[in-house]
């Protein structure tokens, strides 16, 4: 028996030429309807699955972008995943997504696996990388887009926030409405945490407060986040505020002040980051700071797509802007304020094209 059907087995079946099958994958529309529908019904009975593999021999091209992501855990990907993805196949192109850990050295080597496979371009998530994974990707030439963060020197294009900026502008906007003890909840400790937390801490030492910050190494969830959140009150029983890492820690820090009797945002004003559907859930609802994570990886693709075509790309740096969700776990006044934060009138260039 035969594990694998071939271009040959439905040709012979059909009574057609192994080259007419061969058309008819390659371009539905350059034979006969009939004997495309004939085709069609042979593929899907045989199960026949197409053998790139001559193609990326022949080519050195795989019709494939491989994507690095830290978390398959971590819903921020999900819709970077799906930007990416619907750009990709709407261009004829697969997506082959692998996980590295927030690890320098495994995305190293998930990397070098990529490239074995004669990935056409990729994009990569953590704006951090070992010596020898950019000595490989510069090597290639591949395109290449980093997203989320904003390398001082990408690699070769880069589209995403400046996380730093965002999380000191939003902790001004607190201090601002009188919020004196601001802590920060932080998780997992990667790139992008530690950069927010960078931000949070120049705006308390501007403001001349005490940067208070309780953290973990493991990756974020409820409980954790309800535990670093009463270790907090434990040690602060008079701070006024926090900013969350994440959704998911602001969400746990949430109901562990429920849980105790602490009102929310009379007592503490909470906001999380990143904007997931789950803050819309909760009562009351969240505030957090939205990342336009879709946007990201349907640009990425569209710089791929464009530097494939051979056009010349004239921005390879591009900086996005956050929003503010309409949440309740901050005062109207708050709210209004870290409005403020984000730029007025200045569509971010993934709602203008502008790339």
């Amino acid at each position: 028996m035969k594990n694998r059907y071939t271009m040959q087995d439905i040709a012979s079946r059909l009574g057609i030429t192994k080259m007419t099958v061969s058309r008819y994958l390659k371009d539905p529309s350059k034979v006969a309807e009939s004997t495309g529908s004939r085709i069609a019904a042979a593929i899907e009975e045989l199960g026949y699955i197409p053998n790139r593999a001559p193609a990326m021999l022949a080519k050195s091209s795989s019709q494939a972008i491989g994507l690095v992501i830290p978390s398959f855990s971590n819903m921020v990907f999900s819709d970077l995943i799906r930007g990416v993805s619907e750009k990709a196949s709407q261009a004829g192109y697969s997506v082959l997504i692998t996980h590295m850990g927030y690890n320098m050295e495994e995305e190293e080597k998930q990397v070098a696996s990529l490239l074995s496979y004669q990935m056409d371009a990729l994009i990569l998530t953590e704006p951090r990388h070992s010596p020898l994974t950019v000595k490989r990707i510069k090597d290639t030439h591949l395109p290449t887009v980093e997203v989320m963060s904003l390398p001082y020197r990408p690699l070769d294009m880069a589209i995403g926030l400046d996380h730093e900026a965002i999380a000191y502008q939003a902790v001004k906007a607190l201090i601002a409405c009188s919020r004196r003890q601001i802590v920060y909840l932080s998780v997992r400790l990667d790139t992008r945490n530690m950069i927010r937390q960078e931000g949070y801490s120049r705006a308390m030492n501007e403001a001349g407060l005490v940067p208070k910050v309780y953290s973990s190494p493991e990756r974020s969830t409820f409980t954790l986040a309800g535990k670093l959140m009463r270790e907090a009150l434990d040690d602060c029983p008079q701070l006024d505020a926090i900013l969350c890492t994440n959704d998911d820690v602001a969400v746990g820090a949430m109901l562990y002040c429920q849980s105790v009797g602490v009102k929310i945002p009379e007592d503490i004003a909470i906001l999380g980051y990143n904007g997931l559907n789950i803050g819309d859930a909760t009562i009351p609802r969240l505030c957090s700071i939205a990342t336009p994570r879709y946007e990201m990886g349907s640009m990425a693709m569209d710089l791929i797509l464009k530097r494939l075509a051979g056009e010349k790309i004239t921005r390879r740096k591009i900086k996005l802007h956050h929003t503010v969700t309409n949440g309740a776990t901050v005062t109207p006044a708050e709210l209004k304020a870290l409005l403020a934060t984000v730029p007025d009138g200045r569509p971010s260039p993934a709602h203008r094209g502008d790339y």
